[in-house]
């Protein structure tokens, strides 16, 4: 049985795999990483590392998708399998980089809620928006993660490599998943990825949004298995 890694997406906690978690672990013993202690990928990167088993197959989403790719950087060798989940691996544009420091720098007279709410409003697809479990749950995750780990996250997101130029070198088992109605890094990008990887599985997920394992947990929960056991 496989060691599982997961790496949740910005201000997100374990909560955010809980669907999966009980999937998962008729597979392997599971584990989801911290990552709200460093301001750099690499920083976070070492720090998975360094608490990981020594061989897992890795699985992270949007912003955890980013630090898996950091970690094939760094340590191809001890990752078995990889699933990039609702993420890019694309570097920031000036425009969202922009738009993120502007979010920093409303913190510095704003609540974090105030800040944080539109934001979490916009992850899921039109029609779950108004879901106010699903909503709670972001937001709960969020102010887990509280405003200095959103800060640390945030900047570390800003200054992320491009990791296209690695993709064509991936050559373990690959999923790459999204929500079909992701705005954020929307079906295209997905596509972008898994053309890129040799024979990597592309899964696009109905009626989802950027937070898939939450909003088709079933069918996300389904892809994973399949990618596990492949």
């Amino acid at each position: 049985m496989t060691p599982i890694v997961l790496i949740p997406g910005l201000v997100c906690t374990a909560e955010l795999f809980g669907p999966q978690l009980p999937a998962l672990w008729t597979r392997g013993p599971v584990t989801v990483a911290s990552h709200v202690g460093g301001d750099s990928m690499a920083a976070i990167a070492e720090d998975i590392l360094a608490n990981a088993p020594p061989r897992f197959a890795l699985a992270g989403l949007s912003m955890g998708g980013y630090i898996a790719f950091e970690i094939l950087r760094r340590a191809p060798e001890r990752v078995e399998r990889l699933a990039l989940l609702d993420t890019s691996a694309r570097p920031d544009t000036p425009e969202q980089t922009e738009k993120r420091r502007g979010l920093l720098s409303r913190l510095d007279s704003e609540a974090f809620e105030a800040v944080i709410e539109p934001v979490l409003r916009g992850l899921p697809a039109p029609a779950h928006r108004e879901d106010e479990a699903l909503f709670q749950t972001n937001l709960r995750m969020a102010q887990a993660v509280g405003v200095d780990g959103f800060r640390r996250q945030v900047r570390a997101i800003i200054g992320r490599a491009d990791s296209r130029p690695d993709l064509s070198s991936i050559s373990i088992p690959t999923l790459v998943l999204v929500g079909d109605q992701d705005a954020l890094t929307p079906p295209d990008i997905a596509r972008e990825m898994a053309e890129a990887i040799p024979n990597a599985r592309l899964s696009i997920i109905p009626d989802s949004g950027h937070v898939s394992t939450l909003e088709q947990p079933d069918a996300v929960t389904a892809a994973l298995l399949e990618w596990l056991d492949a």
